[in-house]
């Protein structure tokens, strides 16, 4: 209980590696995080490519610009989610195809 928020997230990260698992599915793996505990996540996620394959479920499009080689967009409609857009990181985030995913990555919708 006295470990800090990122010391926790490191734990269960290696909780997690310790099953030698072939893919990691982290939701939200920095949420409530101070920068520098973040940072440590990242860098570790990044350590971790090409080990793993890596599923990051994030709101935060800065940290997913970071990590992040391919993207999934997605949006829910209807009271159902739905797959928009899925390419490479740099397609999505300097030239989305899809109008909403242009509208989400430039701050208009979301």
């Amino acid at each position: 209980m006295s470990l800090s928020g990122g010391q926790q997230q490191r734990l269960c990260l290696a909780r997690a590696l310790a099953l030698d698992p072939q893919v990691l599915l982290m939701d939200e793996p920095c949420s409530a995080l101070d920068p520098l505990s973040s940072e440590l996540i990242e860098d570790l996620i990044l350590k971790l490519r090409g080990r793993y394959t890596i599923l990051v479920v994030t709101h935060n499009l800065a940290q997913a610009t970071r990590i992040a080689d391919d993207v999934a967009f997605f949006w829910v409609q209807e009271e159902a989610g739905r797959l928009v857009e899925f390419g490479s990181a740099e397609q999505i985030f300097a030239a989305p195809q899809d109008p909403l995913t242009l509208a989400y990555v430039r701050g208009r919708r979301g």
